[in-house]
């Protein structure tokens, strides 16, 4: 594939950071993820008969680990074509696999209120989506223009994160006695997973959406079984389930489902990488997705 371009992802900042649990250095092109592009070349998997029904030419999102480049190569089965109609937009497929798949894991309904803890592209995401499921959504996030974007997105209630004890007393007047029949922990945060667990109603159910990726967590396990909670962490691991979330994505922004557009707020090219993942760490005032124009 000729890259066109690359989402970048906050599970990227402590590679860029240079944390000490990853390996360095680093791959050509790693840890680029969310890229899509044009179909260079085809080559045969032994014992494969075709491509996986791809040409020369096609537009596709892939599923790859290293999309920071001008070129990349992928499986066709980690390949999805994308239709004409998505020509020229920015398509970062991986994260938005993982948001449909999140959403399939949380089983959200109408009439259900629904809380988002988190408002980064995922979280903007699922808010948009649970609202067209039918939820009433209550978002809550430390930035004010995450907040902002949530409204705009249909969340009934948008709660600022300064004073996480204030911003629980208020989340839960919205929710009622009953609490939230979902919540959404999309951070990766020991804070966010408390308040995620706080919010959570009797025998409701709490989804891990957020990357916890700088060591142990701990919960108050007394509290989730006294309320017989269901945890579910949803990021998941089996390469036909992401596939399978690419397609879903795909095929609602295709057929206009949910807006796209509106959450890729930030290009670079990939000169500036650096400068891209500073604005990641730092998230300046309308902030929300940055990507990587490669070609």
């Amino acid at each position: 594939m000729r890259i066109e371009g690359c989402g970048l992802c906050g599970s990227n900042l402590p590679v860029w950071e240079g944390r000490p649990w990853f390996q360095y250095p680093l791959a050509p092109g790693a840890p680029g993820h969310e890229g899509w592009g044009i179909v260079e070349a085809l080559g045969n998997e032994p014992g494969e008969s075709s491509p996986g029904g791809l040409a020369v030419g096609d537009r596709v999102a892939l599923l790859s680990q290293h999309a920071f480049a001008e070129h990349d190569t992928a499986c066709a089965a980690d390949a999805v074509k994308l239709p004409a109609s998505l020509a020229g937009q920015p398509f970062p497929g991986e994260p938005l696999a993982c948001v449909m798949n999140i959403l399939r894991r949380s089983e959200i309904g109408a009439g259900q209120t629904v809380a988002v803890v988190g408002i980064g592209f995922i979280g903007a995401a699922l808010t948009a989506l649970a609202v067209r499921a039918g939820a009433r959504v209550i978002a809550l996030s430390r930035r004010p223009y995450a907040l902002e974007m949530a409204e705009r997105l249909g969340a009934s209630a948008c709660i600022g994160l300064d004073e996480p004890a204030k911003a629980l007393a208020e989340a839960r007047r919205v929710a009622g006695d009953a609490g939230c029949e979902r919540v959404i922990e999309a951070v990766g945060s020991q804070e966010a997973l408390d308040l995620a667990s706080e919010l959570t109603g009797t025998r409701a159910r709490l989804i891990i959406a957020g990357y916890h990726q700088d060591g142990a967590r701990t919960v108050d396990l007394q509290q989730w079984n006294w309320r017989g909670i269901d945890v579910v962490n949803a990021h998941e691991r089996d390469p036909a389930e992401y596939r399978r979330g690419l397609q879903e994505a795909v095929h609602l922004v295709a057929e206009g489902g949910f807006d796209l557009s509106a959450l890729c707020t930030h290009a670079f090219p990939i000169e500036e990488l650096s400068q891209a993942f500073e604005a990641l760490a730092t998230r300046p005032p309308g902030f929300l997705k940055a990507w990587i124009a490669c070609a």
